[in-house]
This record gives C-alpha cells, structure tokens and sequence, in this order.
C-alpha cells in the first residue's frame, strides 16, 4: 500500500518513494519532461561498508509535484558479470548528468568514472527512461583527468557546455560537440588552486536572467565544507567570487552536504533549489568541521588517539552511503548573492 502523500520538503531527513523505500538518487538532478519531473541518480542501495559495491546503477523517479516520488526503476542498470565494463558495481560510477538534444529528441548521459585516470562514459536514448546505449567509453576530455561535472544547455541557441574539475587543478569550461557526446576543444579555466581541499569540484550551473552562477564545493572526500558560489556574465566566465552562500551554517560544511545541481522550477516566477547530499548522515558537524581543518592544515606529526576522529576517518574510508539523505533547500537571493538559509521543512506551494 503506498504511503500518504507528502506536502513539505525535510531537508536532512530520510526522504521515501511513493511505496515507502529510501530514495537512491544521489549525486543527482531533476528534468521536466511533458509535464512530469525525473529525479535520477547514483542508486546505493547495494553500498554497504565491505560490500565492494559503488553503485548499482542509475535509477529514476517521477513526480509532478517534486515532493512525492514514484520508484521508475533503474534507467541505466549495471553489468555485474563483466568487470571490464564501466557500469561493473565496482566502478566508482558518480553524478550523472542528463540532457536533452531537442534536435533528435535524444537524451545524452555523462557519467564520472573514477579510477586512477577519471575518465568518462557518455549514453544516449530515445527517451528520459531509456533504454540508454553507451556510445562512448574511456573519453578524457580535452586529453584531461575530467572529475566532477555538470552539463548546461542554452535555452536559446542549444549550445552545450561542459563544465568539470581538472583533477586536482582548476576548473574548466568546454563546449560540447553539437550532438553533446564530445568536446569541441574549445575551453577556458577557472580557480585554480594548489591542491585538495582548496580545489574546487562539484559545479552546479544555473542561470537567472542575464547572470550565470556556479556552486563549487571543495575536495575533501565525503566530508562536507565550505560552499563556494561565483557569478559571470557568460558561460565561460569571467567569474567573480561571491562567497559561501550558507550564511547560517557556522560549523563550514554548508549544511553536512554537497551541492550537485540547481533546478529552476518551470512554474514558479523565481524558485530555484539546490539539491545536495548529505553523505554521512551520522557524522557529526564538528566532527566534519575538525576533518576538513586537519586536511586544510595537516599537522606536522600525528595526533594523539581520538575514537570519535578515528570514526570519522573510517566513515570516509569505506562509507555506507545507502543511507545517504538528501539537503533540498530553496534560493534566496540578496541582489546578486545567492542564499540558502536552513528549514527544518518547506513547501513549494509557498512559493508564487
């Protein structure tokens, strides 16, 4: 029997389909088609500490109103019987991003392959719920170690952007090839930094009105930090530094979550909503807090034992994160600042 339905958004609270089950879509992003929204991402339910187990594949939820879920099952599945194939469970599969050719009516998917090259496999289908066919395997865009990405279509022109962390270095801008599989070899970067946790990964792109942001997090592992917003004029930049758009948040680890997308609702006159994860739900935000400064400023020699440090340390380590939950939280914007404040729970009704 399937549960009541829902009418508020619980940020940090373990969110149900519409048959009771946890959701397992991280990493994820939202698409409105013909009047029904997709939800899809990293399915973990299978990533138990120990398991060997990174993903098992991509699934997919529908709704029409973005708070209650139905199950749609996994669009992309993985291949447990080949090991070579980058959908094996054991390959760290990460953050899907699904966008739309309006041309073919195609739907192209990236996904992050980690390993000790981070390379890219690009999927293709004739509809949001597949099937997806790989198209591509192995691709290192522009020659680089591609981490963390999101893809962004212009509403006008279709142009596609790419837009990812040069491992460990600095972000870059791409343009993608005109069926959106590829790079053209154009780019531009942004924000280099020395080295993790400085470098920035996890962009989320969106755009109001005439302005184009970015929320980038920083390279701590499943550990949460500072957000980090930035705004331009164009696509490739260049990009000016806002600042930490959680305002409320005095421990810096931008609610215990990470950002990986922004949606513009179709409907309402200026909702957008920044979907984030929160990975270790039974972390601490101190603890969180206490990781991040260790990494930021390693110390000279080890310190002494700490149960509750060395905890945190194995969390991040082989991390269940089957029981990740998930920080949905409105935009509010300060003139150009981009806020988001916390709540305990809220509507999109409540928004015009």
């Amino acid at each position: 029997m399937s549960k009541a339905a829902q009418t508020h958004i619980r940020p940090g609270r373990p969110w149900l389909d519409t048959d009771g089950r946890r959701i397992q879509a991280h990493g994820g992003s939202i698409l409105h088609v013909g009047g029904t929204f997709y939800w899809y991402g990293e399915n973990k339910e299978k990533t138990l500490p120990g398991s060997g187990i990174w993903h098992w594949g991509i699934r997919c939820y529908a709704s029409r109103d973005l708070v209650n879920w139905e199950d749609r099952g996994l669009i992309i599945p993985p291949e447990p019987d080949d090991p070579t194939s980058p959908l094996h469970p054991a390959q760290q599969v990460d953050r899907p991003h699904i966008i739309h050719d309006r041309r073919t009516g195609r739907f192209v998917c990236w996904l992050k392959i980690m390993g000790e090259l981070q390379q890219s496999t690009v999927l293709v289908a004739d509809a949001v719920e597949g099937p997806y066919r790989i198209v591509r395997t192995g691709l290192r865009p522009l020659g680089m170690s591609a981490g963390d990405f999101d893809l962004v279509v212009d509403p006008t022109d279709g142009k596609g952007y790419y837009y990812f962390e040069r491992v460990h270095s600095e972000l870059i801008c791409a343009d993608l090839t005109e069926d959106y599989t590829d790079v053209t070899g154009f780019y531009s970067t942004h924000f280099p930094r020395p080295r993790p946790p400085f470098v920035r990964e996890a962009p989320a792109y969106f755009r109001r009105g005439n302005l184009h942001y970015l929320f980038t997090s920083g390279t701590s592992g499943y550990f949460p930090n500072p957000t980090e917003a930035a705004v331009a004029e164009t696509y490739h930049g260049p990009w000016t530094l806002l600042g930490n758009p959680h305002p409320g948040d005095p421990t810096g680890t931008s609610y215990r979550s990470q950002i990986s997308s922004v949606f513009k609702h179709p409907h309402k006159k200026d909702l957008y909503i920044a979907l984030a994860d929160r990975w270790l739900p039974d972390v601490p935000a101190e603890l969180c807090a206490k990781a991040l400064e260790h990494m930021t400023n390693p110390p000279a020699q080890e310190a002494p034992a700490d149960s509750r440090r060395d905890q945190a340390r194995a969390s991040l380590m082989d991390p269940n994160t089957s029981v990740a939950d998930y920080v949905w939280l409105p935009i509010r914007f300060d003139g150009t600042m981009p806020r988001l404040d916390w709540h305990e729970e809220w509507r999109i009704d409540d928004f015009d």
